[in-house]
C-alpha cells in the first residue's frame, strides 16, 4: 500500500483491510474483486490484484506463511527490491538498506554524484549497522521524507550535514538525487490520460459490479470516444483487473 502512496492515505485502508484480511490465507481464500474493492482510494489498483496473487502463492508455495528469504520474497507477484526488503528489514528485523525514494535521495547526496541501481543498494545495505536494521531504515527513510526533501532540503537541521559531499560542496547543481537509482522522477500528467479512464472504470466496477459495454465511455469519462474506452477495459482484462460476463465488465 505505501508504493507510491502517501502514508496519511494508508493508514485508515491498512487496518480496514487487515480487519478483513488478516493473514495470506485469509486473502487468497477471498475474491480478487473484493480486494480491488478494499482498495479503493489508494490508487494504483494493479497492486491490488498484485498483493492477491502474492497471497495466493504464499499460501500454495510456503504454507500460508510469508517468506523470511530475499529470493523467495522476489519471486512473489508485485514484490521488488524496495517491498522485499522493506519486508526483511520491517518484519523480520533482518540488516538489510531499504531503498525508497527518500532513502536513494539521501544516498545520493551523500555522495555527491548519481549512484547506479546495484551501487545505490550496495550502499543502502552498507550504512546498515550490525544488529540495528530496523531502527536505521526507520530513521534514514524518515529524515529523507522530513529533511533531506527533495526541493528545498533542511540541511542546517540535518545530522548529516557534516559528512554529506553535496552540502559541503555547497549544494551545486545539478542536485545529484536527480536521476539517481530510486530516487523519483517526473511524474507523467494523470489528467486526462489513459490511467485516469482506467482507474474510473475500476471506481465504477467498485460502486456497480458491472459495466455494460454500452456504458462504458461514459464510466470512464470519455463520453465521445467509445473506441478508447473499449481499449481500457480490454487492459483491465488483461491485468487481472475486471473481466467480461456476457456483455458487461465486472469484477475479476
Amino acid at each position: 500500500m505505501l508504493q507510491q502512496t502517501q502514508v496519511a492515505r494508508v493508514e485508515p485502508r491498512f487496518a480496514a483491510f487487515l480487519e478483513r484480511f488478516p493473514t495470506p490465507a485469509a486473502c487468497a481464500a477471498g475474491p480478487a474483486g473484493e480486494v480491488v474493492t478494499m482498495w479503493a482510494g489508494l490508487g494504483y489498483n494493479r497492486r491490488a490484484i498484485n498483493l492477491h496473487r502474492c497471497a495466493v502463492m504464499v499460501v500454495d508455495h510456503h504454507d500460508g506463511i510469508v517468506p523470511a528469504e530475499l529470493e523467495e520474497l522476489l519471486a512473489l507477484p508485485g514484490i521488488g527490491p524496495y517491498t522485499a526488503r522493506a519486508v526483511l528489514a520491517f518484519a523480520f528485523e533482518r540488516d538489510v538498506g531499504v531503498l525508497d525514494t527518500n532513502a536513494a535521495r539521501v544516498l545520493a547526496r551523500l555522495g555527491g554524484r548519481s549512484l547506479g541501481p546495484r551501487e545505490a543498494q550496495a550502499r543502502a545495505d552498507g550504512f546498515v549497522p550490525v544488529a540495528d536494521g530496523w531502527a536505521w531504515n526507520q530513521a534514514i527513510l524518515d529524515l529523507g521524507a522530513t529533511i533531506c526533501v527533495k526541493r528545498a532540503p533542511r540541511c542546517e537541521r540535518c545530522p548529516l550535514a557534516p559528512c554529506c559531499t553535496w552540502f559541503l560542496a555547497g549544494r551545486p547543481e545539478p542536485d545529484p538525487a536527480v536521476g539517481s537509482a530510486g530516487a523519483s522522477g517526473p511524474q507523467s500528467t494523470f489528467e486526462g490520460s489513459d490511467r485516469q479512464g482506467r482507474g474510473r472504470l475500476v471506481d465504477a466496477l467498485r460502486t456497480h459490479r458491472r459495466v455494460p459495454r454500452g456504458d462504458l465511455a461514459v464510466a470512464a469519462g470519455w463520453p465521445g470516444d467509445a473506441g478508447r474506452a473499449a481499449r481500457a477495459a480490454e487492459s483491465l482484462v488483461r491485468d487481472g483487473l475486471a473481466r467480461w460476463d456476457l456483455d458487461s465488465l465486472c469484477l475479476p
